[in-house]
């Protein structure tokens, strides 16, 4: 009877294991890319995903071995249209993915009905501080930051040098509110004003005018994309630049606008994770393949973009590309381990990044190209404010 048993058992699990078919890899992996692709703030847009499709040619043309079809979509900075978009790569053409999204406000309305819908959002710019926290999502990942920590790192660095007096600007929309509340976190002085403009607006004249009134010790601003071009040549324009120093995060200074912005943005002191002069492999490999493919010096968007592709590799390979099993997919995510352009790259708890923060300033260099010089550091592997709201664990 053992003897009988026990050939039994072995014809069972022969039979169990000729009918249990091999898991796959998919033959293609499926990416939606949602950005502002027009307008004012279009550059920003059209860097990050040029950084992405440089990150995707470093890693043999492919994400995780697997061939891609990009679904590139413009939400045209309109909340509205970035659902409709969202939907249409989700319920049409089926992406495994959808990453992008440069404005907050896009990100709030689209994280939640993408993320029910079992699809990763990818967040590669975006990182508002609702979904950092108690908002969290199991499957929204951000390869960038989280709004206030960049902010945050100019707010310590303002703190530190002794300003006392503080005048703050910034648009009027999440972002915005995240950008000036990450400055306050760490500055501890008196603000003088803060004051929020409608987004995108172009004229920023009466604005500069109470400021000049107010007589603060210094300012801080943030305005990306073209908001930034305007906002710092009319401060130079009207003579502030001589009067009161003006400090501002990266994305009111990066190398999308450096060059319109010209000599009004030398000497601006900014705070970001990201520099092109980072001394490591992958940074030095990445600045000099984006000038010589583009023709122009990679902005912090570039950046972050080439690390979400490789974000995205590093987990599919993990998986030998079954695109199928969402909880080891998920969990690739998380456990996220790649050479990036800042050197370390790791996730918190809540999906957002721990990192390094800088200070940098715009210089020209001899060869007249004006671009970001990095000075200091301003936050070592650090967290963003929110993370403990959050309450995934894994």
């Amino acid at each position: 009877m053992p003897g009988r048993l026990s050939r039994v058992i072995r014809g069972l699990i022969v039979l169990v294991t000729c009918c249990v078919a091999p898991v796959s890899a998919a033959d293609k992996i499926k990416i939606g890319y949602i950005a502002t692709m027009s307008g004012p703030a279009a550059s920003l847009g059209q860097d990050i995903l040029d950084g992405f499709k440089l990150g995707m040619t470093h890693v043999g043309n492919s994400l995780g071995g697997l061939p891609v079809d990009l679904i590139v979509g413009d939400d045209q900075l309109k909340p509205d249209v970035g659902v409709q978009v969202a939907s249409k790569m989700v319920e049409k053409d089926k992406v495994d993915f959808i990453t992008g999204v440069v404005f907050s406000n896009v990100m709030m309305a689209i994280a939640q009905p993408v993320t029910e819908a079992g699809v990763f959002l990818i967040s590669a710019n975006a990182g508002p501080s609702p979904l950092a926290g108690t908002g969290c999502l199991q499957n929204l990942f951000t390869v960038s930051w989280q709004n206030d920590q960049t902010h945050e790192a100019m707010g310590k660095y303002l703190q530190d040098k002794g300003v006392k007096r503080l005048y703050l600007m910034a648009p009027n929309y999440q972002a915005g509110k995240d950008a000036l509340a990450g400055v306050k976190r760490y500055f501890k002085g008196e603000i003088v004003g803060e004051v929020y403009t409608t987004l995108n607006q172009p004229d920023y004249a009466a604005e500069l005018a109470q400021l000049r009134a107010a007589k603060p010790e210094a300012v801080f601003a943030f305005y990306p994309g073209g908001m930034g071009i305007n906002f710092v040549k009319q401060y130079a324009q009207m003579g502030l630049k001589a009067e009161i120093p003006f400090y501002a995060p990266a994305f009111t200074v990066d190398h999308t606008i450096l060059p319109a912005q010209g000599e009004a943005a030398l000497g601006i002191v900014n705070s970001s994770f990201w520099s092109p002069d980072l001394p490591n492999p992958v940074n030095r490999k990445f600045v000099v393949d984006f000038q010589q493919t583009y023709g122009r010096v990679p902005s912090l968007y570039a950046a972050q973009g080439y690390d979400t592709a490789l974000f995205i590799d590093n987990a599919v390979h993990a998986v030998s590309g079954n695109l199928r099993n969402k909880d080891k997919l998920r969990t690739a995510l998380r456990q996220a381990s790649f050479a990036s352009v800042r050197g370390v790259f790791k996730l918190n708890h809540n999906h957002f990044p721990i990192q390094d923060f800088y200070i940098c300033q715009v210089v020209k260099k001899a060869d007249g190209v004006i671009t970001q010089e990095l000075h200091d550091i301003a936050f070592k592997d650090h967290a963003d404010a929110y993370h403990e709201q959050c309450n995934m664990r894994w």
